[in-house]
């Protein structure tokens, strides 16, 4: 199997195992288990808490000690163990503090997949920015088969879903060893603990334009959480009014347009920053936003199921529009000594900060709007799409950016 192959394999594997729970977890911890919508907003939260730290972490030790592709198959390997002891627990303090230590082990090697990737394709021979993108829009494809095998087998509303993705963690673990070596490179003495840290980029919080950018990447990190969280719940509470609609059927399916859409969006991007620029795109995105929610508030499985293929469509804008073009933005306007740095904190405010709000945030309005069991959907899509429209309306105001399309044109 050539190298190229070799890293196809593992970026499927890498999401798969992801896949295989993200979006279905919400819908077994609400109608299995019987969890709060802030219990399930807290478990969601983890993914947050351990995006803080973890991926810097765990990056120094394959930056100074070990061997990157052996720290990504070690890590995969005790995900593997707490996914298997997640699907034994039904006491939502317990399962919170079960998924956090899966969440410290798992976030880090979306970052340590990457490392590895680029790693090998370097000591190949190939050119990095145009190899990687083919091979790493399988992860995408990786993720979507998961969602629709635990769809077609049933496992949407039971614990099979995470012994499932156990059971493909241990494969990844397994199957990381075999990878070409990736030792750490020699580091740079005198380098500051702030720099191992990846902390340099913290500098551009006194850049006014900066700053507001990485806040509203805390903001929309949020948004990127409540539909996660609650979409296939949502999709359930349909099982007495629609039981027999594709989307009550097969919810996974259906969500699964939404990674679908991304992958399409992906290609749109170029185009749409060299026509209209980071400012504008983002504010598509916001808006886009603003649509998947309120699309959800008056769709149905039934006469509306239009709607929420729509909301799901308009998904691969709402994510791809900030988050790649947001990528893109940093790359764009950072000097290249923190370049890595301020890409770690757009993470970080992003993955980290951003989904601790959307799930604690997500959690308690589902409960606010929550009567005798009885969850009023319409009412809490209509509060998350309000969230979206207001930092739509703030957002022109205060991000101040004069569009340079030469700058978009020599780097995306």
């Amino acid at each position: 199997m050539g190298i190229k192959s070799r890293l196809i394999v593992m970026n499927f594997l890498q999401f798969f195992v992801w896949g295989a729970w993200l979006i279905s977890i919400g819908g077994y911890l609400g109608g299995t288990l019987s969890f709060s919508g802030a219990e399930i907003g807290a478990v969601f939260s983890t993914l947050g808490i351990a995006s803080l730290f973890m991926p810097a972490l765990l990056g120094i030790v394959a930056d100074k000690w070990v061997n990157a592709e052996r720290v990504l198959g070690i890590s995969h390997l005790i995900g593997a163990g707490l996914l298997f002891l997640a699907s034994t627990v039904k006491d939502p303090v317990v399962f919170f503090w079960v998924m956090l230590l899966n969440s410290m082990f798992y976030m880090p090697t979306i970052a340590l997949n990457s490392t590895v990737s680029y790693i090998t394709l370097e000591k190949h021979g190939h050119d990095i920015v145009k190899a990687f993108p083919p091979i790493r829009v399988w992860g995408t494809v990786g993720f979507i088969a998961a969602m629709w095998i635990v769809d077609l087998f049933g496992w949407k509303a039971s614990n099979m879903q995470l012994i499932f993705s156990g059971c493909s963690a241990l494969v990844l673990g397994f199957y990381a060893f075999t990878m070409p070596c990736c030792p750490p490179e020699k580091v740079k003495k005198g380098k500051s603990l702030i720099s191992s840290l990846g902390l340099d980029a913290f500098v551009l919080f006194r850049q006014r334009k900066m700053a507001v950018f990485f806040f509203f990447s805390m903001f929309l990190g949020a948004a990127l959480q409540i539909t996660n969280a609650f979409g296939g719940s949502f999709l359930d509470s349909f099982n007495t009014t629609h039981p027999d609609t594709f989307g009550v059927q097969h919810p996974l399916l259906l969500l699964s347009i939404s990674q679908i859409s991304e992958t399409l969006f992906i290609l749109t991007i170029p185009f749409f920053l060299n026509r209209f620029g980071i400012k504008n795109v983002m504010l598509i995105s916001i808006f886009a936003w603003v649509l998947r929610f309120g699309l959800f508030a008056i769709g149905d499985p039934g006469s509306g199921l239009y709607l929420l293929i729509l909301s799901m469509v308009v998904y691969g804008m709402a994510f791809d529009f900030f988050n790649i073009s947001g990528s893109l933005f940093v790359e764009n306007e950072v000097s290249p000594g923190i370049r890595a740095s301020a890409q770690g904190l757009f993470m970080l405010m992003t993955n980290g900060v951003g989904a601790m709000i959307g799930g604690y945030g997500s959690g308690l309005i589902v409960d606010l709007f929550t009567n005798e069991g009885t969850r009023n959907w319409p009412v809490i899509w209509a509060v998350f799409a309000s969230y979206a429209l207001i930092l739509g309306i703030i957002f022109p105001f205060v991000f101040k950016y004069k569009h340079k399309p030469e700058a978009v044109v020599s780097r995306a």
